[in-house]
């Protein structure tokens, strides 16, 4: 019951004729109404912010070997290079925002200047997203960039999503800092 009331007002909020809606167009209705304003939390800020001043630095080597690391620890009982990720006050707060959507969203993330997970509401399957499109087409284009991926069936959330993602900038400054990543369950964008 509680999901059958969540995906009504899911969808009456993101277009007046909600079930007729594109999934482009509910994408972004969902981008408009709910991830703007997770993206612009003190919390994801300061998370992003904070990040930024030791992976700013990293070659493309150390990248990878934390990269590697993670995608090793992904389903392992000692996970020293996941656990700061998802067990940090950010974390929490994402987690926070897929709990009260009640379904209809599968999972958050937030990357770091140079695509690194920050913060994430479950673990993801690598580190790096730096190579992806969800990284690629919001902070490395820039300031209000965001990217509608395809709906696909994601290996993190088990789940057949959308992921919308959008560059997120420091209030202060108004530059690019890093991005944010939602995956939103498909059957409601259709």
């Amino acid at each position: 019951m509680k999901r059958a009331l969540m995906l009504t007002t899911f969808l009456a909020t993101l277009s007046g004729a909600a079930q007729a809606a594109e999934p482009v167009e509910a994408m972004q209705g969902f981008l408009t109404e709910h991830i703007m304003g997770w993206a612009a939390s003190p919390v994801v800020i300061d998370a992003i912010n904070g990040q930024n001043v030791t992976t700013l630095g990293y070659d493309a080597a150390r990248i990878d070997e934390l990269d590697q690391a993670w995608r090793a620890e992904v389903g392992t009982s000692a996970t020293p290079t996941i656990d700061p990720v998802l067990f940090n006050a950010a974390s929490d707060y994402l987690r926070a925002q897929v709990e009260a959507m009640g379904g209809a969203v599968t999972e958050i993330f937030i990357m770091d200047g140079v695509g690194l997970n920050v913060a994430a509401s479950d673990a993801t399957s690598d580190y790096w997203q730096g190579d992806e499109d969800k990284w690629q087409q919001t902070y490395a284009v820039g300031a209000g960039a965001h990217h509608f991926s395809e709906i696909e069936f994601d290996e993190s959330s088990q789940t057949y999503q959308a992921q919308i993602s959008v560059t997120i900038t420091d209030p202060a400054t108004g530059a690019p800092i890093g991005a944010m990543t939602v995956g939103v369950d498909a059957e409601l964008l259709m």
